[in-house]
């Protein structure tokens, strides 16, 4: 057996050994969904099984009390991976981000007996608040990724997709504030706020006509009114802004926002557009993270979809780990989980994250993340031994 081989076998065989574990920690976050910012129980459960694995266990880093981080290791080469765990209001996990926090904590099982011989350090970071809140945004902001030389992770989807290709995204909260008067006896003193609203979306199904192509807009209102026979006072309501860049997403939520207030003028009502969290970028995919990647995922039996196949367009979905790639190289493919013809977001795509497909699907897509974090620092292993060589060489 080579040494590559002793490496892929070791890699393998911690993943193997917490497979119990790993599937009933899926299990257990699925049956439990809390939304953005409240993952109290995700957040301790998945931290405790890394302090079994013997990782250094820090709970609410960056002040955010839903975020840990888990460090094993002291090598030059500093590898992230992101377990993320929020679910959808209303959809539980819908996105399966109980798979992609137990395919972290797996992916760390396997490197965690070889991280020194490898010359790594691993660090799991439990990123709270990814369905619009941009945990990892304020955590890149605080420190959390300070050293790390590659973040990756992986996310279910319908199919087996290599590289992301996200959408940037705004998420804005809208309100709307009138004044309240009777529908039927003095509509004349009402300001609707609910007219604002239809004002404001009729206005962006116009625009649409005249936005790119790799834009997207979509949102809903939240809160309509209090009663039929009132003029209604106040509305709220969320929307999305996508498009291919930061860049482009700032001249589109310009014109969005001009729609919004066109609403607020045409029916005489207050508006406040606030962001619930900062955009989250387009994503830059590291080629060789994602070759490497791929060959890992193949050797273990995956099949990559087709260039163009629909049901691969889970990578266009927009995430904060964009926001990452903009500072360190950076990894987010995508594992199939045999759900078709559910897709992300929908009930049927949750009742499919907690099945066997999507177990095995964990397993491999850690072990695949294990490999590619080992491939990478015996390149660099064998990178710094070549640089030395020459420097002794040209030594006198």
């Amino acid at each position: 057996m080579t040494g590559r081989d002793a490496l892929r076998a070791a890699v393998g065989a911690g993943v193997a050994a917490l497979e119990r574990e790993l599937t009933a920690l899926s299990h257990r976050l699925h049956a439990s969904p809390e939304t953005a910012w409240e993952e109290e129980k995700a957040a301790r459960w998945t931290a405790s099984l890394l302090d079994d694995l013997g990782y250094a266990v820090t709970p609410g880093v960056c002040e955010l009390p839903t975020a840990f981080a888990a460090t094993v290791g002291s090598g030059p080469l500093h590898v992230a991976l992101c377990a993320e765990y929020d679910a959808l209001p209303g959809l539980g996990h819908a996105c399966g981000h109980n798979i992609i926090a137990a395919s972290a904590v797996g992916a760390a099982a396997g490197l965690a007996k070889v991280a020194d011989d490898l010359g790594l350090t691993v660090t799991v970071l439990g990123t709270p608040a990814e369905e619009g809140g941009g945990g990892k945004i304020l955590m890149l902001e605080r420190g959390a990724f300070e050293g790390v030389d590659v973040a990756m992770m992986v996310h279910p989807g319908p199919v087996d997709v290599a590289e992301a290709e996200p959408f940037a995204v705004a998420h804005l909260n809208v309100r709307y504030t009138g004044r309240a008067a009777h529908a039927a006896a003095y509509p004349e003193q009402g300001r609707n706020a609910a007219d604002a609203f239809t004002v404001a979306q009729v206005g962006i199904g116009l625009l649409r006509q005249q936005l790119p192509q790799t834009t997207r807009v979509h949102g809903l209102v939240t809160r309509g009114g209090e009663a039929p026979n009132a003029i209604p006072e106040r509305t709220e309501g969320r929307w999305y802004v996508r498009a291919g860049s930061l860049e482009e997403l700032e001249k589109v939520q310009g014109r969005v926002e001009a729609c919004f207030r066109a609403g607020a003028l045409a029916s005489g009502c207050a508006l406040e557009i606030e962001p619930e969290s900062p955009p989250y970028s387009e994503f830059r995919n590291d080629a060789e993270l994602a070759a490497l990647y791929r060959r890992n995922a193949e050797s273990l039996g995956r099949r990559f979809a087709a260039p163009g196949d629909p049901a691969a367009r889970m990578n266009r979905a927009s995430t904060d780990m964009g926001n990452v790639s903009r500072v360190v190289r950076a990894l987010h493919p995508y594992i199939g989980i045999d759900s078709l013809p559910a897709v992300n977001h929908q009930r049927e795509f949750a009742a499919a994250c907690a099945t066997p497909a999507a177990d095995a699907a964990l397993l491999v897509g850690a072990q695949a993340l294990a490999l590619t974090a080992a491939d990478l620092a015996v390149g660099n292993l064998a990178a710094a031994n070549a640089a030395g060589d020459a420097t002794a060489r040209d030594t006198p």
